[in-house]
């Protein structure tokens, strides 16, 4: 009996599980099962290994086959195992000799002609090889640049499954024939699947950036781009509130450029997640700046936080982990998923149950809300042309629930740009980079300070800590606590409070938040006005 096993990877969400994959032949009708929990696209490959290895020049056992996915408890979905199907086959049938194939993972899926196509979730897939203690992977080429991200593997990319024969059994390697003609790559198509983000406006957006979309060019708004600098520099979540047309988008889409660079850990969590997806930029494997993801406001439930038919993938929260997550017209998203967004605002994780088993994706993002005033967008205390009835805009505001919004660490109203502004041909704003050189230094602050803890921004503290650990200037935090015993405050809202107030010290400075920090927190967490200036000049 002809017996040889290599290995493979499953995903679960972005976390994987190494799968031997044996191969045994014996005497008898020729027949070919897979077993294993293997889905229905997995139980296709039975076909699409047999046509690859006999197009690839290679015998096709004609004995009983039995192919066997361990361990069998593990659900297993894709195409990613055809490659370790075909190889484990050929060792059986002595093609290869079986103990080299031993310690490799391959991870591809195969065409009919034998080229090996690539599978989303490659660099999560050997990420998770790496932990099991291999060395040795094989991917489709166009892939290889990914799955070098991960240290200590040595890589190999094959373009077919004749150049990986011919490597495993030291043969001369075949020069495989390379379409030039300029069209879109062929073998990158199946990666991108209507549903999983890339047709639907939810896929990442590089960070690094379009030059034309600067901070200066927004026109006024002191205190909405103060709110933006504190969001970025303490990883705080922002909603903005004004009429159309006042600047919210605009200022949205420049946080992402606002924000450090990722670490090095951190881009290989962004770019595992974009893997499942299948929502990588060609040519760039590694995404080192923050995403940006700007759903719908028609998106459902499962489209925000995850989910869909069959293995949950995952949704905008998880698409824009360590970026920004922007949902324009918030009230007009559904009220099911706004409230969906509670539990990943918290834990930093969003964690699906399906029948097929539990997922769990990094949602560790920061939110920016923007909407209306009213129906019309014409409400302000300052001008009476709104037009809807008093009952109308109490609808309209009560589409975002308390909960949410407690969660939520800065409310800005977004002023009506004047004429003045509009058409001055003074001095500018303060542009991205500007702004960013000290998001940038007020981060090495609050990392100084929270070094040999497990937090890294002023967001992540727990508020027992900052108020035991790390306390503001005597007396700072007298009118908080008073806003607390009024109601005004909740005591999730006075950690925040203390929070945004450390976050503002370290951008203007500070060794600890003093009260006119406390009072430029407090104001900027609910929206009344405290006599503070809100220009982050005017506290140093």
């Amino acid at each position: 009996m002809g017996f040889a096993r290599t290995c493979s990877v499953a995903l679960v969400g972005v976390e994987g599980v190494v799968v031997e994959v044996q191969a045994g032949l014996e005497p008898g009708v020729a027949a070919f099962t897979l077993v294993g929990l293997p889905d229905k696209s997995l139980t296709e490959s039975r076909d699409r290994v047999r046509a690859a290895v006999v197009n690839s020049g290679a015998a096709w056992p004609q004995k009983k086959l039995t192919v066997g996915l361990s361990p069998a408890s593990v659900p297993k979905s894709g195409s990613g195992f055809d490659l370790a199907v075909a190889a484990a086959v050929l060792g059986a049938a002595e093609r290869i000799d079986p103990r080299v194939l031993a310690d490799i993972v391959m991870i591809g899926e195969l065409g009919l002609d034998g080229r090996v196509r690539p599978v989303r979730g490659v660099l999560p897939a050997v990420l998770a090889a790496a932990d099991a203690g291999y060395e040795q992977v094989v991917v489709p080429e166009c892939a290889a640049t990914e799955a070098s991200l991960v240290p200590g593997v040595s890589v190999l990319g094959v373009r077919s499954l004749r150049q990986l024969i011919a490597v495993l059994a030291d043969e001369p390697v075949p020069d495989e024939e390379y379409d030039g003609s300029g069209r879109p790559d062929p073998l990158l198509a199946g990666l991108r699947v209507p549903g999983t983000g890339a047709a639907t406006g939810m896929h990442g957006v590089s960070a690094a950036h379009d030059h034309g979309h600067d901070l200066s060019d927004v026109v006024g708004q002191t205190a909405a781009r103060t709110a933006v600098e504190v969001a970025a520099a303490g990883g705080h979540h922002l909603f903005l509130e004004g009429p159309p047309g006042a600047g919210k988008t605009m200022l949205a889409e420049r946080l992402p450029a606002v924000l450090p660079r990722l670490g090095r850990q951190e881009s290989l969590e962004v770019t595992a997640v974009h893997s499942v997806a299948g929502l990588l930029p060609p040519g760039k494997p590694l995404i080192d700046a923050a995403p940006y993801c700007a759903p719908h406001h028609s998106a459902t439930m499962q489209a925000l936080v995850g989910g869909g038919p069959g293995m949950a993938r995952p949704g905008a929260v998880s698409l824009s982990h360590r970026g920004v997550l922007f949902l324009d017209e918030t009230p007009e998203f559904s009220s099911h998923a706004l409230d969906a967004l509670r539990q990943p605002l918290e834990a930093g994780h969003v964690v699906i149950a399906r029948s097929a088993g539990v997922v769990r994706f990094p949602a560790k993002f920061l939110m920016v809300l923007a909407a209306n005033p009213c129906p019309c967008g014409r409400f302000s205390v300052r001008d009476d042309l709104c037009e809807c009835p008093p009952s109308a805009i109490r609808r309209y505001q009560a589409r975002l629930s308390g909960p949410l919004l407690d969660r939520v660490d800065l409310r800005v109203e977004v002023d009506r740009v004047t004429r003045t502004e509009l058409t001055s041909r003074g001095a500018r704003g303060e542009s991205t980079a500007t702004v960013a050189d000290r998001v940038r230094a007020a981060r090495e602050r609050a990392a100084e300070r929270l070094a040999g803890t497990p937090w890294h921004t002023n967001s992540e503290v727990p508020g027992r800590e900052l108020r035991s650990r790390w306390s503001p200037a005597p007396g700072a935090m007298d009118e908080t606590e008073r806003s607390l015993e009024r109601g005004v405050l909740t005591a999730r809202g006075l950690d925040r409070v203390l929070r945004v107030a450390w976050t503002i010290a370290d951008l203007v400075g500070h060794d600890r938040p003093d009260a006119t920090d406390v009072a430029l927190a407090l104001q900027l967490r609910t929206g009344v006005p405290r006599g503070v200036p809100m220009a982050l000049g005017a506290l140093t």
